[in-house]
């Protein structure tokens, strides 16, 4: 059994009571009564039991303690746990003050202090304290709290509710606080917190997360050793609807020439402040109709000085356009509030430091860092560039490459984001001039000190283009419209200066697939090429193409890495084409339920695209080829077969040659004859003379050879006369409109064309095919055919036929 003795000047009260939720099948007896609850006030002496061995599992205990210091005395000293003796139950004691507002009520904590929690947020020993202030009716919630912390003492005005709460397994045995008469300090409260050394506490306006009382103001005192730096974070707050007034926060410093500063909620709050100050936050007069809340969670934290902490950064963003610099701690989260660590500060000046910070273009800025080790900071930045007009940007070459003034921080850089932006009608070409790009692929991976990730998210189709780096074989890609493109450093996140960033990016008319790859391999690599988005899969009916150049001397080997496409297709078809660039080459095509082609050999420079239709669910299209090269092998089948046609060439040369000689040996007559089939034009060359056939003498012969005209004189021994073959006769049938000219000469040098339409044109070239004999003009006829071709301005500055000297005519 338990007894229980209140004296009455005491002003206790003592609750026995079923806890919530719990079937009575425990209860406390008295003698023979048998009772669900008990309750003994002040000048009682009370003995129980309870009707079970396991009573905490089903009571609780209350133990409340009014103090009047508004009537009579306060009993100002050590707060005691009273009454002795009590069974162990879980148990709350409350002790609640009364006291004027015109003075101030101290709660004192004894060490190890107290550290303010959120609400419902539980305690490492189940302990746990709770102040509410209570000013005539009204009361406001200053904050619950555990033991092991740094607030050591809670200022009030008018009178306070102080809760202890312990455990039934709690030995302990004495409060932990006093409370002390102060004079009025003139506002809601005053917490003060204690900091010795290298630590970081959170903090929460009174109600929290519920309002801050309107227009009132309270008051946060930090005591720091002057050898510490101490910085404020404000993770979370809200603001309220202001009629009158303005919330702020001001802050006094030891030493500022500017004291009381004065911040708003959203600024960036002091940092690196050196020693103790004052932190006060200051209500306002709240719209009736809309009040809504002024709350505020924060974070101090006091580290000792940095070494570095004089030494400043220049970083120049003057030059820089649309481009946005975050540095940052890296695994720290704004929502989230430490509670132990110091962390890394980055400061813009002495007093204004972060844990996050964010750079704009166009300005410069001289950065320092609070931090013991740097390699926990890493940099992200993000540029834009964006093209409405083509006009404006077709033929502008932008670089893409991290600014020197990025590089060379001593942080590491996380990631550095390109967004281009496009209309619909334009696209996106990236190149790397110096170097080529190289797919990452699982065959060949890039072993480079960063990538590029390349990702185009037009309205229809996001498309992860692929992962590449620096020295490969692709000289450039074509992509539609809003390309974003990620370089991220590997390792270490410092870039290699020896493989200098050199890619490049221009806006191009659009393209017609979602994506062009132009391939220029070195003749001894084997390349590796994969479609986009391999992850996932090419997107339903995204058509994707390669072009690869094959050097004249090589030929390159064509083959796939599996031998289908792996997929089936709910609509549409889906397909690889492959075709050369050479006249009469035969497509290859395959759909998607058709075996892949076999390795082959390609001549010509080529195409690849594969095309996707929309397939059926759980099926992914990812395909992959490779390509080599090798020399080019001549056939000796080829080889015989030239050696016997250049064999075959000069017999029928020598043939011609004697037949020649025995044509001029013979003296047989010269005899002309009109061939009307001959192509009298050469390819090309329209207009080659003045006049039309009918207005000229070109059909005309100019000179007949003797023996052609005299041919009736020479008769045979047997006195017959030969056959009139050789006698000249007028043309009298059809005349065309150009004049008959020999077939043209496949190879011939260019020259000058005359200026002068007076001089004699060059004469035409006399061959062994030729079927006419002309004679040189006449000056006159010259003359009178140069002036007829200056009236009339066709196009005869070009002669016909070269002259062999001028031309230097090979045979």
């Amino acid at each position: 059994s338990f007894t229980i003795s209140l004296h009455k000047v005491d002003n206790t009260t003592v609750m026995i009571k079923l806890r919530p939720g719990v079937s009575p099948s425990c209860l406390i007896r008295i003698k023979n009564v048998i009772l669900s609850d008990l309750k003994i006030k002040s000048g009682e002496n009370v003995t129980f039991s309870f009707t079970c061995s396991t009573p905490e599992k089903y009571y609780i205990m209350e133990i409340q303690k009014n103090i009047d210091c508004v009537s009579g005395p306060c009993p100002f000293g050590d707060v005691h746990l009273y009454p002795p003796g009590l069974p162990r139950l879980n148990r709350t004691y409350i002790w609640d003050v009364k006291a004027s507002t015109k003075a101030g009520l101290e709660l004192k904590f004894s060490k190890p202090w107290l550290r303010q929690i959120e609400p419902g947020e539980a305690c490492p020993d189940s302990v746990s304290y709770n102040i509410n202030s209570s000013i005539d009716t009204a009361t406001v919630n200053i904050g619950s709290f555990c033991r092991n912390g740094s607030v050591s003492r809670v200022k009030l005005l008018g009178g306070a509710i102080m809760s202890l709460y312990l455990p039934w397994h709690s030995l302990l045995t004495t409060s932990g606080f006093n409370i002390a008469n102060r004079a009025s300090i003139k506002r809601l409260c005053i917490i003060e917190s204690t900091l010795k050394g290298e630590s970081s506490i959170t903090l929460m306006s009174p109600n929290y997360p519920l309002g801050f009382p309107e227009d009132e103001l309270m008051t946060w005192q930090f005591v720091i050793p002057s050898s510490m730096r101490a910085s404020v974070f404000f993770h979370n707050y809200s603001l309220s609807n202001c009629e009158r007034k303005e919330e702020r926060v001001e802050y006094y410093i030891p030493g500022s020439p500017s004291n009381p500063e004065v911040f708003k909620l959203s600024d960036s709050q002091p940092a690196n402040i050196a020693g103790s100050f004052n932190m006060s936050l200051q209500g306002c007069d709240q719209d009736a109709q809309n009040p809504g809340v002024l709350r505020l969670l924060f974070q101090v934290v006091v580290q000792p000085p940095q070494v570095d902490e004089n030494v400043t950064h220049l970083v120049d963003l003057s030059k820089e356009k649309n481009l946005t610099v975050t540095i940052y701690l890296e695994g720290w989260s704004s929502r989230i509030a430490l509670t132990s660590e110091p962390v890394c500060l980055i400061c813009k000046d002495p007093r204004t430091c972060d844990r996050v910070l964010t750079l704009a273009s166009g300005a410069v800025y001289r950065i320092l860092f609070l931090c013991k080790d740097l390699s926990r900071l890493r940099i992200t930045a993000e540029k834009g560039i964006a093209c409405m007009d083509i006009r404006w940007c077709q033929r502008k070459i932008y670089s893409l490459s991290v600014p020197k003034a990025i590089t060379r921080l001593p942080i590491q850089l996380r990631k550095f984001t390109w967004k281009l932006l496009a209309t619909d009608l334009i696209s996106v070409e990236i190149t790397y001039p110096s170097l080529k790009l190289q797919q990452d692929v699982l065959e060949q991976r890039c072993n480079t000190s960063y990538r590029y990730s390349i990702v185009s998210d037009t309205p229809e189709t996001k498309l992860d283009v692929g992962v590449f780096c620096p020295g490969g074989a692709i000289e450039k890609i074509q992509m539609r419209n809003n390309i974003t493109i990620y370089l991220e450093p590997f390792g270490r996140g410092v870039i290699n200066e020896s493989i200098p960033q050199d890619l490049k990016m221009s806006f191009v008319p659009h393209i017609k697939d979602e994506c062009t790859f132009t391939v220029s391999p070195n003749p001894k690599a084997k390349v590796y090429l994969q479609t986009p988005s391999w992850r996932y899969g090419l997107p339903p009916y995204v058509s994707i193409s390669w072009f690869i150049a094959v050097p004249s001397k090589q030929t390159a080997r064509l083959g796939f890495s599996k031998d289908r496409m792996g997929i089936a297709c709910e609509m549409g078809r889906a397909y690889v084409n492959i075709k050369e660039e050479a006249p009469g080459a035969e497509e290859t095509t395959r759909r998607e339920d058709e075996l892949l082609p076999q390795p082959q050999n390609m001549h010509h420079n080529f195409w690849v695209n594969i095309s996707n239709c929309k397939p059926v669910d759980k099926t992914q299209l990812t395909l992959q080829f490779w390509v080599t090269f090798a020399d080019k092998q001549i056939d000796l089948g080829i080889i015989i077969a030239v050696v016997a046609g250049a064999g075959v060439l000069t017999a029928i040369g020598l043939t011609v040659c004697c037949v020649k000689k025995k044509k001029k040996k013979t003296q047989n007559p010269m005899v002309g004859v009109y061939n009307a089939n001959v192509n009298t034009q050469m390819p090309g060359k329209k207009g080659i003379f003045g006049k039309g056939r009918q207005n000229n003498e070109s059909h005309v012969y100019a000179v007949i050879d003797d023996a052609v005209v005299y041919g009736h004189l020479l008769k045979e021994s047997n006195g017959s006369v030969a056959p009139e073959v050789d006698v000249y006769r007028p043309f009298d049938g059809p005349v065309g409109s150009l004049p008959p000219s020999p077939p043209p000469f496949s190879f011939r040098k260019d020259i000058k064309p005359s200026s002068n339409t007076e001089e004699e044109p060059p004469p035409l070239t006399d061959t062994d095919q030729d079927n006419y004999t002309f004679a040189h003009q006449k000056s006159g006829q010259s003359k009178d055919r140069g002036d007829a071709n200056e009236k009339d301005k066709g196009d005869t500055s070009m002669p016909l036929l070269e002259n062999k000297e001028q031309g230097g005519l090979v045979e």
